[in-house]
């Protein structure tokens, strides 16, 4: 007996108003034609005033579901209850002695309709729903048993016993009723719990990556950032061999992060394409670039065809169809010793295939099923031997399968094994946007300002290293309230910015510094962070940043992106000027 429930009631009775003034108006109707007279026209009226009263009284509980009633206005709405069903099924007692039998027939079968009304409708409050019960009760089996009184006919109370038969089988259906009602409400209270523990978990997950990811790429970009400063010294060989392992190690890791990102990316449903228009023989141009040199160390030779048919271009998402190609022939190089890599593609007019072939080790029968599940590898010697995670092919397989695809395998042992990806495309009639091209002007970053705010000492001289060679003259700052305050008195041709900062973060300066509207107002401001998910670059994105650019830094990226946002400074400024 709670306040919602009486609320509950409430709600349910004038929703279901109009129903019942319309069930009372075929009763009468129904009522006169068995016995015609003044008694139904009566009833009927009688009817109106009663639900009157009655939408009057438990008004209060429709307009403040949460007020909890005194005894007396408990008593109250049990006594408008009652008088209402009083009313309602009297109609069945002038039924049950003027109508012969088949009005004796219609009254029993109007108060069963009764009873089960209000044990469906009025079971959440136990006095009301009593309060309805017995008087409808009264009406069912009084009618026999006053009968075989007035009558002698001791047969009639076999009615009034079959109607308690009734009453018993209504009573069990209620409550079966109500418990199940209950069940399900446990469930549902259950179900939303454990949804609320798995939002709490992926969101606990999230921030876990989000920290772990930015913890690793900061101290990483140290270690990469210094060897790629080495690189630019005169080393002698050994020297150069060591900076080579220091970046091959730094690049490994790297890659084992954004694997575990991308992993745990799909796994949450978060993992979203950007199609766009794709030159496909481009696409794997560029990759063969990028894989022969190495397979070439190897002794092996890397071959890309594409037959007649393939189109020029393609509506699909580049960097994950680059993505999945660099999973398969890095695992191609990495596996082939000696013989050819094949990448071939082929179209059958509405699905692009790109088949990946090598002559290496293979993978065993028993052994083929397992190599797209996560973390695993053909046996625990390949790990040992090759390295790696087992996470490469089983991100192919589901980016595949996200992009409406699929990524299947051939292997025999000892002979090779082909990796096909199959992927339904449109073609497209228009051609990737070429790059702008960039004046001479604005081809280097020569004379360039550019202000950069970073916490991070370290990171700080790594910035510097990096970009005082090309010429620039660069302001450091520590924080996003040292930028803002830079901003305000010297303009900058270009704004790098990490995220996390103290004092003011990143985001927010580079917000009011649009907003100022001051020297840099429209200044480009290039996004330079640890900080690599996409909630983050759409955070930046949503503030108008002109470049994204992750931690540990790559030296050409960082150079191409304020190449280009200097550019644009200058397009502005020009533009303002006229």
């Amino acid at each position: 007996m709670t306040v919602t429930a009486y609320a509950l009631v409430s709600q349910v009775r004038f929703r279901e108003l109009k129903t019942r003034i319309g069930l009372a108006a075929f009763i009468g109707a129904t009522a006169w034609l068995v016995t015609p007279g003044v008694w139904p026209v009566a009833w009927f009226v009688a009817v109106l005033l009663s639900q009157v009263i009655d939408w009057a009284v438990f008004r209060r509980f429709r307009e403040n579901p949460e007020w909890v009633p005194d005894p007396a206005y408990v008593l109250l709405s049990c006594a408008t209850t009652a008088l209402g069903v009083a009313i309602y099924s009297s109609i069945a007692a002038w039924l049950w002695f003027a109508g012969g039998e088949v009005g004796r027939t219609f009254a029993l079968v109007q108060v069963a309709g009764g009873l089960l009304h209000v044990s469906l409708h009025m079971h959440h409050v136990r006095p009301i729903l009593i309060s309805a019960v017995a008087t409808h009760g009264a009406y069912f089996l009084g009618l026999p048993v006053v009968t075989a009184i007035l009558t002698g006919r001791w047969q009639e109370l076999l009615i009034g016993i079959g109607c308690l038969l009734y009453m018993s089988h209504l009573v069990v259906a209620v409550r079966q009723s109500g418990a199940t009602t209950q069940l399900l409400q446990t469930a549902k209270e259950q179900a939303q719990e454990a949804r609320d523990r798995a939002e709490e978990a992926s969101a606990a997950k999230s921030d876990f990556l989000a920290v772990v990811s930015h913890e690793i790429r900061t101290p990483m970009n140290a270690v990469i950032s210094a060897a790629n400063l080495l690189r630019r010294t005169d080393l002698d060989r050994d020297q150069a061999e060591h900076v080579s392992m220091l970046t091959d190690a730094g690049d490994v890791l790297m890659g084992l992060l954004n694997d575990v990102l991308d992993v745990s990316k799909i796994e949450a449903g978060k993992m979203e394409l950007e199609l766009d228009d794709m030159e496909v023989r481009a696409r794997l141009a560029s990759l063969a670039r990028l894989w022969e040199p190495r397979a070439a160390a190897s002794g092996v030779r890397l071959v890309i065809e594409a037959t007649d048919a393939v189109p020029e271009c393609v509506r699909a998402d580049p960097l994950r169809f680059q993505q999945i190609l660099f999973n398969l022939i890095s695992n191609a190089v990495k596996f082939t010793d000696e013989g050819q890599i094949t990448v071939s593609a082929d179209w059958d007019g509405a699905r692009l295939s790109v088949a990946v072939a090598d002559t290496g080790c293979g993978i065993p029968a028993d052994r083929l099923s397992r190599v797209f599940n996560s973390f695993e590898q053909a046996d625990a010697g390949t790990t040992r031997r090759y390295g790696g995670t087992g996470l490469g092919l089983s991100i192919s397989r589901k980016l595949a399968e996200i992009m409406g695809g699929s990524l299947t395998v051939q292997s025999e042992a000892g002979v090779g094994s082909t990796f096909t990806l199959t992927l339904p495309l449109e073609v497209s009639a228009s051609r990737p946007a070429a790059a702008p091209a960039v004046t001479d002007e604005t081809t280097t970053l020569e004379g360039r300002s550019i202000l950069a705010a970073d916490d991070h000492e370290v990171n700080r001289r790594i910035l510097k290293l990096l970009l005082e060679p090309h010429g620039c003259r660069l302001t450091l700052v520590e924080n996003g309230a040292e930028a803002l305050e830079m901003a305000g008195v010297e303009r900058f041709d270009a704004i790098l910015m990490d995220m996390q900062m103290p004092v003011m973060d990143g985001l927010e300066a580079t917000r009011r510094i649009r907003q100022s509207g001051q020297l840099n107002g429209d200044t480009p401001v290039v996004a330079l962070t640890a900080n690599a998910l996409d909630v983050h670059r759409a955070a930046w994105e949503a503030v108008g940043v002109h470049a994204f650019l992750t931690k540990p830094i790559d030296p050409v990226a960082l150079a191409g992106a304020l190449v280009s946002a200097c550019a644009r400074s200058v397009e502005v400024g020009e533009t303002e000027a006229a």
